[in-house]
């Protein structure tokens, strides 16, 4: 705790000068500049309201279907409208609501959080949200004019291949997915980065809110459980475009390959769901407890394990797919074992809860339904990990009520807990009381009639996915009920909306920290964020240091001003949270926003094979990204400086140190991924092969794949001397002549295939091999793209020993690249040695 005898880092007050300063650094552009803003604020804003909206659209769309089935024979929809209409709303929910509003949160709350005055890349913060927007309000619109996906938001082939999906409609729910997952993934190593490195100076790991934490395990989970679906919706679109076979049986395919790729997404995503929102609970519930949470440590280490457990657990969805007995046993066992954790977190909930003097206001209810409905949709959840039960409800109505009472009862409910919880801190309003009481028993009372109706709707044989049933089955009263349950939490979602615009408008007053929270958003906060960068030396740093707020308005604290006369925050150690460096951070800009038009539109316009301008916009984006990039990495204006009157720190960081050195780790770790998902259906499909390779297939002689890997060598051995070079001439000869190696080793590839006569449409393993030579392609044309754009910095002079991120994380894609061609080599000639 602080006290009065402690020496505080800047024990002086400010000067009004340098306030001035800070605020126009970090003032919010307004009019249409607005759009062009990096800020986590602004951006965590447009966020939370554009998955509202989508939350909203998806409730339309679930409202229409209950009104479809609320009486047999019901001619409302077609069954065709019926199957856009289902798709698109589990669609909506999960990719383009679920995902992103729990980033959306952590955008907003984790830098003010976490003391800091911004993530580490707010531009890839802004370009992650527009591509999600646009892309996704695009895809949404595909409903009214008959192009919407309508075979399911799992996708499973083969009805979702040409011979049964001939249209576009697939097409655009794996093109627009699959960015939209690209986004999620850059918002996820923004998160890694940011909590990782510009916690508070004292903010150890022990005293890291428990919020963060959630969000810290969640975005690991996303780096390795999407590149999955990004590597299955990438598979699946060459099949329905070049004819590459992967999941068509008749030719060597396995439509369970999809299965496998889909849930081991699918699984881990439940629970990138679930995560944030307990995280959000551990948060709120010491608040409306007055007491701090019980059980912290094991709070935390039960988010861990959860996220462990979770990668096992993706072929619980595939109990009735024909896997072997002593596969789906473990997977059972795991679907049980997951429950400890969890219920660990709901233990210790509830001894806070008990243990404190509760005050019962909009949060607490929303948080106490939460808890009920959860445990609920938990005690399901382990009577469908039961394989012979599992048998009996799989793709009934059972599944569907589990499915919400897991994701609405343990996501959408802290959601708007949250809100309640948080809105103050937008405009220091918060919302109705009164109201919000008719709000929780409308949704709550709406959403246990609608969703525990259907648990026995289940039971009694009602199948998923029909858009219409028989009079004479026994299941008219029941969907009766399901359907006036769903209105009445349509009607609480409505009042919550009417409310929540009603308080937005009402006059902006200061943020006082209404709830007597213990968390540091509610320090007072400006564009800038705080007026200065705490010190934290507690757990709950409000309640047990009592003067923290007034020291930190006062500019008492690190950085209460700028010292460079950019946007500034600092850097600290990972563990202890010390003082590293001060972190530069880019201002705002309209690339992010015209590279995401220009990369949404590439996806879209590609849908519907208009190939002239969806390469324009391809073009666009890469320029957008290109010039966006340009404009970073230069040398600082001054070596090291003080940030308060006790500590001067390094202006910047190089190599290992540096943010955008762990943040191109990441995205290489993402990249990895991807590649074993490839690697993976190689394997699979190999596996069921009678003789691999199959007849009138070949591998290619061992020649062409040793001199690749050898040339891939030679031009990491020339970018890794080229960094001895830096700031000289000899540099961009270097790269260049590295790239030269690359584009000579792909092509020893082609033509080492082209000899063997592979054809990717006749058979699908040679269709996978295909797929991993065309994924080390791409590498090929990045690497392209990067090795021109760093020589010519080197030319231009913006490469030297001060400013060497350029250099630095393109040699690390470099050698990612060779390892993944000497790899990708291996696998492919190693595989049939072993199913020989």
């Amino acid at each position: 705790m602080t006290t009065d005898h402690q020496t505080l880092p800047s024990s002086l007050p400010r000067p009004e000068g340098e306030l001035e300063r800070l605020e126009a650094v970090w003032k919010t552009p307004t009019g249409w500049r607005f759009f062009s803003s990096v800020n986590n604020t602004n951006i965590g804003l447009l966020y939370i309201g554009t998955a509202l909206l989508f939350f909203v659209l998806a409730g339309i769309l679930g409202l229409m279907m209950r009104a479809q089935l609320a009486v047999p024979d019901n001619t409302l929809m077609s069954a065709g409208t019926y199957n856009q209409v289902f798709t698109m709303h589990g669609t909506v929910m999960m990719f383009l609501f679920a995902i992103p509003i729990v980033e959306a949160l952590a955008v907003y709350l984790l830098p003010n959080m976490l003391g800091a005055r911004d993530l580490p890349f707010p531009r890839l913060s802004a370009y992650a949200f527009w591509a999600y927007a646009i892309g996704g309000l695009a895809f949404f619109c595909t409903l009214f004019v008959g192009l919407a996906p309508d075979g399911g938001w799992f996708m499973y082939p083969p009805l979702t291949g040409v011979e049964y999906s001939p249209g576009l409609n697939a097409d655009f729910w794996l093109l627009g997915i699959g960015f939209i997952e690209i986004s999620a993934i850059a918002g996820a190593i923004e998160l890694i980065v940011g909590i990782l490195f510009t916690r508070a100076p004292g903010m150890r790991l022990s005293r890291m809110p428990v919020y963060a934490w959630a969000m810290l395990v969640v975005a690991v989970m996303i780096v390795f459980a999407f590149p999955a679906i990004i590597a299955g919706t990438s598979l699946l679109e060459m099949e329905r475009a070049f004819d590459w076979p992967f999941f068509i049986a008749e030719r060597g395919g396995d439509p369970i390959l999809w299965q496998h790729l889909f849930w081991f997404f699918g699984h881990p995503e439940v629970y990138i769901i679930f995560l944030p929102a307990a995280g959000m609970v551990s948060t709120m519930i010491p608040t409306i407890a007055g007491m701090p949470l019980v059980g912290r440590r094991s709070i935390i280490v039960a988010l861990v394990a959860v996220g462990f457990f979770s990668f096992a657990l993706w072929a619980h969805h595939m109990f009735t797919a024909g896997l072997g007995v002593m596969e789906m046993s473990f997977v059972s066992a795991a679907s049980m074992a997951v429950a400890v954790p969890t219920g660990i977190q709901v233990f210790a909930w509830i001894a806070t809860l008990w243990r404190g003097k509760v005050t019962v206001n909009a949060p607490t209810l929303f948080l106490l339904g939460f808890m009920f409905i959860f445990v609920l949709g938990g005690l399901t959840g382990v009577m469908v990990a039961v394989l012979p039960f599992d048998w009996q409800v799989h793709d009934t109505y059972f599944i569907v009520a589990h499915l919400h009472y897991v994701l609405i009862g343990g996501m959408v409910f802290p959601v708007f807990a949250g809100m309640y919880y948080w809105l103050p801190l937008i405009n220091g309003q918060k919302m109705s009381e009164p109201v919000a009481r008719w709000v929780f028993g409308l949704m709550f009372g709406g959403f246990n009639i609608a969703f525990f109706t259907m648990h026995i709707t289940g039971l009694l044989g009602m199948p998923r996915r029909v858009y219409t049933y028989d009079a004479s089955l026994g299941w008219n009263a029941l969907n009766m009920v399901s359907t006036v349950g769903a209105f009445i939490l349509a009607a609480g979602v409505l009042l919550f909306v009417v409310d929540l615009v009603r308080t937005l408008r009402k006059p902006k007053k200061q943020v006082d920290n209404p709830w007597n929270a213990a968390t540091l958003e509610w320090l007072p906060s400006e564009d800038y964020g705080n007026r200065s960068i705490p010190s934290v030396t507690s757990n709950d740093p409000l309640w047990q240091q009592p003067s923290l707020s007034h020291e930190v308005a006062a500019g008492q604290h690190y950085l209460p001003f700028t010292a460079t006369g950019h946007r500034e925050t600092l850097a600290t150690s990972p563990v202890a949270a010390q003082p590293r460096y001060l972190m530069i951070l880019p201002g705002d800009s309209w690339w992010p926003l015209i590279a995401a038009a220009g990369t949404a539109g590439f996806f879209l316009l590609l849908t519907v094979k208009m190939i002239a301008a969806a390469w324009a916009c391809g073009i666009t984006a890469v320029v957008a990204t290109i010039v966006w990039l340009w404009q970073l990495d230069r040398e600082p204006p001054m070596a090291r400086t003080k940030v308060s009157d006790t500590l001067v720190l390094p202006v910047g960081a190089t190599g290992a140190a540096s943010q955008s050195w762990w943040g191109t780790m990441i995205m290489l770790v993402v990249d990895a991924t991807i590649f074993a998902s490839f690697v993976f259906a190689y394997i699979h499909i190999s596996m069921r092969l009678n003789v691999c390779p199959p007849p009138g297939a070949a591998l290619p002689d061992t020649f062409w794949p040793l001199m690749s890997s050898g040339l891939l060598v030679a031009g990491s051995a020339l970018i890794a001397l080229s960094k001895r070079f830096i700031g000289s001439w000899p540099m961009p000869l270097l790269v260049l002549a590295a790239l030269a190696c690359v584009l000579a080793a792909f092509g020893f590839d082609l033509n080492g295939y082209r000899l063997a006569d592979l054809e990717p449409t006749e058979h699908a393993w040679s269709a996978a091999i295909a797929a991993i030579v065309s994924y080390q392609g791409l590498h090929v044309v990045i690497l392209t793209l990067a090795g021109l754009f760093l020589a010519a910095r080197g030319w231009c002079g913006y490469v030297s020993q001060a400013s060497r991120a350029t250099i630095d994380n393109v040699a690390l894609m470099w050698h990612y690249t060779t390892l993944q061609g000497i790899a990708a080599a291996a696998a492919i000639h190693f595989v049939p040695m072993v199913m020989a």
